[in-house]
């Protein structure tokens, strides 16, 4: 097995801090990011959209961009309402989640953009 890589992220640098599990790993393309809500959606999963300023990003609560998007299957209107909430909140973090109704948790949560570092 090969060594563990510490990623030395510091509060007082935000250009050092990880948001989410998916920001440790290269930034993903417009198609990954579209594979990932393909698969909120197989998953039965409802999506949401979230975002914050870059500075409370470490902050357990983001702001809801509207109510989740319960039952909503199509994969381009999910995209679409995380641009129109980084077109609103250009300075902010977005991410995108998928809530589990079975678990009654989040399955996965990632950053599809993200504001300005300062």
């Amino acid at each position: 097995m090969a060594e563990m890589q510490n990623y030395d992220s510091q509060v007082s640098d935000p250009a050092s801090r990880k948001m989410e599990t998916f920001s440790y790993l290269p930034e993903m393309t417009d198609d990954e990011i579209r594979k990932q809500v393909q698969y909120i959606v197989a998953q039965g999963w409802q999506p949401a959209i979230e975002h914050t300023e870059p500075e409370r990003a470490q902050d357990d609560y983001w702001y809801m961009w509207k109510l989740p998007m319960f039952g909503e299957e199509n994969v381009d209107n999910i995209l679409n309402e995380a641009k129109k909430a980084h077109e609103a909140y250009p300075e902010h973090h977005v991410k995108v989640i998928g809530y589990d109704p079975y678990q009654q948790s989040q399955g996965t949560a990632f950053v599809v953009y993200r504001g300005p570092l300062k």
